[in-house]
């Protein structure tokens, strides 16, 4: 994401009478190697907080932006450990009792997500929660608990591990849940489930988040998420409250094998994406055949707002990711609204047969 640096503070201190910024520039000086490519932004951070701090704002205020800096960082600083592994974030009612059909299910998707050698991020609670974590053991498991006065509780494959982080706030767990996922499966659950499931549509749909898979998962004979497909179906995509094409976001599965498997089609050849100078670049493991790419072009076509798709190596511009210079892009100048039909592009581009290279 592009950074613009906020010259109102610099201004807002130049006329305030005191020369803070000098002084943030000297502490940044002590604490930040020349090289950092982030120097410039954890300057505008304490710029920030000396701007709270100079308008000394209501205390619960304060409390808040402490609370949140405190666990961002906490949370940055452990899951660093992690970040070389792909990571599949699973939601459910943390009321589903041992014994339950759901709770094999989630422990069996944990043992299959553990074979593909993908972690599990959950709330850390019970019920769902846990049988996943049960499945996956604590080497493939993260727990992301949140602290209430009642129910919650971390449970026993990942308390007092540093393989659990507590939050305070929601909405600093919900960052991590999604900012960290490279895949989400939801089983049936309550208010918080659908909670998780409506807000992580809205992120890839709107492309606050990067596309991932979104699987649904239920018992073979299941109804809770296929009355709920109905109803997205029926009233939302009915009424043009959102594009049909928005329901490919989706999958409904039944089975922990079909779950798995449905993440690991997603990354056959797919691996990653970004924005770089208006383009939006779909990096490949595998280059696309020129009949492929043609077919794209004339099937997706509604997708670019100019120009078509083109196939590009690494170039010096994404230097800030050294680590995928051997991976091959497809850039166009994307229209940034259709999000399910990217999807359906995505679907297109792990078809083995239209691969320059077949594995």
């Amino acid at each position: 994401m592009p950074y613009d640096p906020d010259d109102y503070l610099s201004r807002h201190f130049q006329t305030s009478g005191i020369d803070l910024k000098q002084k943030v520039d000297d502490l940044i000086g002590l604490i930040v190697p020349n090289d950092s490519p982030n120097l410039q932004l954890y300057r505008e951070m304490l710029i920030t907080v000396v701007r709270m701090a100079q308008a000394d704002r209501n205390r619960w205020d304060a409390k808040i932006m402490l609370q949140t800096l405190r666990e961002m960082e906490h949370a940055f600083c452990v899951l660093e450990q992690f970040k070389r592994r792909r990571k599949v974030t699973v939601f459910g009612s943390a009321r589903t009792p041992q014994g339950h059909p759901l709770y094999t299910l989630a422990r069996d998707l944990g043992a299959e997500l553990a074979k593909r050698d993908l972690m599990v991020i959950t709330g850390a609670g019970g019920g769902i929660m846990s049988a996943t974590h049960e499945g996956a053991g604590l080497e493939n498991s993260l727990g992301l608990n949140i602290t209430l006065p009642f129910e919650q509780q971390a449970n026993d494959i990942v308390a007092g591990t540093d393989h659990l982080l507590s939050f305070h706030f929601f909405f600093v767990r919900k960052l991590f849940f999604v900012k960290e996922a490279d895949a989400l499966v939801l089983c049936p659950g309550g208010f918080g489930t659908l909670d998780e499931a409506l807000e992580v549509l809205t992120l890839i749909q709107t492309g606050k988040s990067p596309i991932v898979p979104v699987v649904l998962l239920d018992e073979p004979d299941g109804t809770y998420w296929e009355d709920a497909i109905g109803f997205l179906h029926e009233q939302l995509a009915g009424n043009r409250y959102i594009l049909p094409s928005d329901m490919n976001l989706v999958r409904l599965v039944r089975s922990a094998e079909e779950a798995a498997a449905e993440i690991a089609q997603f990354y056959r050849n797919y691996h990653s994406s970004r924005w770089l100078k208006g383009l939006f670049m779909i990096r490949m493991n595998h280059a696309l055949n020129e009949t492929a790419l043609g077919q794209i072009q004339e099937d997706f076509a509604q997708l670019c707002i100019e120009g078509s798709f083109t196939q590009q190596s690494f170039d010096e511009s994404e230097k800030d990711e050294p680590e995928f210079s051997d991976l091959v892009r497809l850039a166009f100048r994307f229209n940034g609204r259709d999000h399910g039909r990217l999807r359906e592009l995505i679907d297109r581009l792990n078809l083995p047969q239209n691969w320059a290279i077949k594995a």
